[in-house]
């Protein structure tokens, strides 16, 4: 499996990627930015190499994780990735409003969202969410 965790705090990124470890073995990429992870994004299904999960964090800098999950769906629709083997989405942010949710979910096809602090029971109900756990 391969997973991206978007987060512009190096602690986050790495709480995340310590979090996962717990769950499966998988090979992890990390980006600062909603830019950098659609880059990383399009290059992994340019390499035939895609991601079956992203952790993507809602409020950052050059690009918020809302757009990065739209733009990261468009990309899926050009590549023509088939029904049901989009990437998960886990949207991860501070923001618990209802304005924020609604829009992870119905803007971005978020498949699950984590207020913040995240724990490992969080991530693991997630990971349930999204048909990556048992």
């Amino acid at each position: 499996m391969k997973v991206l965790v978007v987060e512009d705090d190096m602690t986050s990124r790495m709480v995340l990627t310590k979090i996962l470890s717990t769950h499966f073995q998988y090979d992890c990429d990390n980006a600062e930015n909603g830019l950098e992870a659609v880059e990383k994004f399009k290059q992994a299904l340019q390499d035939n190499e895609p991601y079956s999960l992203i952790l993507l964090d809602i409020m950052m800098q050059v690009m918020d994780g809302q757009s990065a999950l739209i733009a990261i769906r468009e990309i899926e629709q050009k590549f023509q990735v088939e029904p049901g083997e989009e990437v998960r989405a886990i949207m991860t942010s501070a923001l618990s409003d209802a304005i924020n949710v609604t829009e992870a979910f119905s803007d971005g096809q978020a498949d699950a969202y984590i207020t913040k602090p995240v724990s490992k029971d969080k991530i693991a109900k997630a990971l349930q969410q999204v048909r990556l756990l048992e």
